[in-house]
């Protein structure tokens, strides 16, 4: 059984960012947070510096984890915290530790991040990898940020979440990621906004004499599916409100463009029997690198 939030650190804000929104997401699952922190055996800054001292690196390290530890134990005192220090190349390292959690959370920056151990590649790595949830975190990210705007008058008791968001392929809806998706919204009392999109279809292909009675046809077909795959679902999570938003267009486009107001966005990662390198799919892709809300990356097969 996974009875962990897992989370990897590094000293940049994109990975104090991981750590917060962890343990706000232990805390829903009423799970213990683990912290992880990777020592490199020779630190990829050491080309840069001549007299690195491995003692004082490791000193540092250590520090780190404790300090950030106690941060989150102040800020969240119902959770529990444990912290891990290991050593390996990071994104090894953090695959393993991957496979023993309930979810995996990092730090990324996005298109061009080059700070931090858990920037770039080894972000990318862990996503393309893992068989367990990884969810990525943008620096920016807060805990406001999750919430709905309030104006004015008495605020409620309990501030509403903004929606959670989930890609689907009617082609290969998995449950895994269905499942990860609705409990996501379950858990934050909040809607599930549903998005499908299918690419515009040449009227070459088609015999309507009207591109409009075309594309009505096919839109009602494609909702139609979207509600089948779907019931199963609202029948099992019956207090989540369900949005569907099915859309012709690029698919990419169309989740990025419906992820705008979300608090967390899950999209699926095909698992991959031997292959090699980063695959992760064009428009998970396209996810991690213009969404910014923390995304959710749900391995399937």
């Amino acid at each position: 059984m996974y009875r962990t939030v897992t989370v990897g650190l590094d000293d940049s804000p994109e990975g104090r960012a991981a750590v917060e929104w962890a343990a706000r997401e232990a805390q829903l699952r009423g799970l213990p947070l683990q912290i992880v922190h990777v020592q490199e055996p020779t630190p990829r800054f050491t080309a840069r510096t001549p007299l690195f001292d491995a003692e004082r690196y490791h000193h540092w390290a250590e520090q780190l984890a404790r300090e950030v530890a106690e941060h989150v134990r102040l800020r969240h005192p119902s959770i529990e915290v444990i912290t891990e220090q290991l050593t390996g190349a990071v994104a090894d390292v953090l695959c393993e530790a991957a496979g023993f959690a309930e979810v995996m959370v990092l730090g990324s920056q996005g298109i061009g991040g080059l700070r931090g151990a858990m920037a770039g590649s080894v972000t990318m790595g862990v996503v393309a990898h893992a068989e367990r949830p990884v969810v990525v975190v943008r620096a920016h990210e807060q805990a406001a940020g999750e919430h709905r705007a309030f104006s004015g008058g008495v605020p409620p008791p309990v501030e509403p979440y903004r929606p959670v968001v989930v890609g689907l392929d009617l082609g290969r809806p998995d449950e895994a990621l269905l499942g990860f998706a609705f409990d996501a919204a379950a858990r934050r009392r909040t809607a599930l906004r549903a998005v499908h999109a299918w690419p515009e279809v040449s009227r070459s292909v088609h015999g309507f004499s009207s591109d409009a009675a075309f594309h009505d046809t096919l839109a009602r077909g494609e909702a139609s599916m979207l509600r089948k795959v779907l019931r199963p679902w609202r029948q099992k999570f019956p207090d989540v409100k369900v949005i569907e938003a099915s859309r012709c267009g690029n698919v990419a486009q169309v989740l990025v463009h419906n992820s705008r107001d979300a608090c967390l966005v899950v999209v699926g990662r095909r698992i991959r029997t031997g292959s090699l390198g980063t695959h992760i799919g064009p428009v998970t892709h396209s996810a991690l690198h213009h969404i910014a809300a923390p995304v959710a990356v749900v391995a399937h097969a």
